[in-house]
């Protein structure tokens, strides 16, 4: 079957997402790690002395004194730094890989040397439904060549559009009206936690019929016969 509209891949090397992928392509390719940052203690220190000038001098400020507190820890959106004046300590299984200390002391901090990506589905702009964002659907992948696992995703990914989408609709479309578990099971890829913002959001569980004993299918007098008032 055909497509039912375009399809756009943007990939970006890192979470700064440069080429704003997350919000103009079907499936956007985000260069991340998985590993804990690289830290420079001394460039750190060198920072909040002034010596090295803050966010690569991206304000044209020149070397200036670095509040490391205020700057980088305080506006962690994980609070998962510390800094006590002489070393800077980050906790990385709190990290969510958001960029912003290593924007602000790139001569200190780099990203970790596991790289991969982070695979995400559903970006658009405005069309039938409105603009959408792209949501999460691999945390990470390696992304080494030949990158079989990538394409399988997508060859999966495509079967099911191809099969449920209407005329015009793109990919990010189908899922809102299919509903992202559909898409999760046509792709076999299980559910995470890392894939929405706030997990358990939704206080509702849904089961699927083959892992309910019996099924669904219920008999109503024997329901009542059970439950009398």
């Amino acid at each position: 079957p055909a497509f039912p509209y375009k399809f756009k891949f943007k990939t970006s090397g890192c979470p700064n997402d440069c080429v704003a992928a997350i919000a103009r392509a079907d499936c956007s390719i985000i260069g991340t790690w998985r590993d804990q940052i690289r830290i420079d203690q001394e460039a750190v220190k060198a920072y909040a002395a002034g010596e090295l000038a803050p966010n690569g001098n991206a304000f044209d400020t020149g070397p200036s004194a670095l509040d490391i507190q205020k700057e980088v820890c305080d506006l962690c959106p994980t609070r998962c730094m510390e800094w006590d004046g002489k070393t800077l300590k980050i906790w990385d299984e709190e990290c969510t890989r958001c960029m912003h200390c290593i924007n602000v002391m790139p001569r200190a901090l780099r990203p970790g040397t596991d790289t991969g990506a982070t695979i995400l589905c559903g970006g658009k702009a405005p069309i039938l439904e409105g603009a959408q964002l792209s949501s999460v659907i691999i945390p990470f992948i390696k992304m080494e060549e030949p990158y079989e696992e990538f394409k399988d995703f997508v060859d999966k990914m495509w079967d099911w559009w191809m099969e449920e989408g209407k005329n015009r609709e793109r990919l990010g479309e189908t899922i809102q009206r299919l509903g992202m578990r559909a898409f999760l099971k046509a792709t076999e890829i299980e559910p995470d936690p890392r894939m929405i913002n706030s997990p358990r959001y939704n206080p509702y569980i849904f089961y699927d019929p083959a892992d309910v004993p019996g099924g669904w299918e219920i008999d109503a007098a024997a329901f009542r016969k059970r439950h009398q008032p």
